[in-house]
């Protein structure tokens, strides 16, 4: 079933002049098998589904457009992702205080210092 998709796609909404960025959503995609997302640099995406205020909020973190509208960003948004791509026991998990807390707040981290970040991952 490889290569065939499995259910309603998500838009993932990322920085396309960030190295790192564009590495972790190639991993992504490579993980994702039932073609569930769709990644597109915030740069390029279309109107709907971007509007002025998630383009600003994009410069600051990832976002998820879920199929029904729904926006996640930032951690939330990659516990979606992980969730979706094979690693759901522990995004299940981490998704709930006070893990999500800490999720929150190392994704600030790497968002903050992406240059750095990418040097090593």
């Amino acid at each position: 079933m490889t290569g065939e998709r499995m259910g309603p796609q998500h838009l993932i909404l990322f920085d396309g002049e960030c190295d790192f960025c564009r590495r972790q959503v190639e991993r992504v995609s490579a993980r994702d098998k039932g073609l569930l997302f769709i990644p597109i640099a915030y740069q390029e995406a279309p109107s709907p589904p971007m509007t002025p205020a998630l383009f600003m909020a994009c410069q600051r973190a990832v976002h998820v457009v879920q199929h029904d509208g729904t926006i996640l960003k930032a951690g939330k948004a990659v516990l979606f992702i992980m969730e979706h791509t094979g690693l759901g026991v522990p995004a299940r998990i981490l998704a709930h205080p006070p893990f999500l807390w800490f999720v929150e707040f190392a994704y600030g981290v790497v968002a903050r210092n992406r240059s750095f970040f990418g040097r090593f991952i």
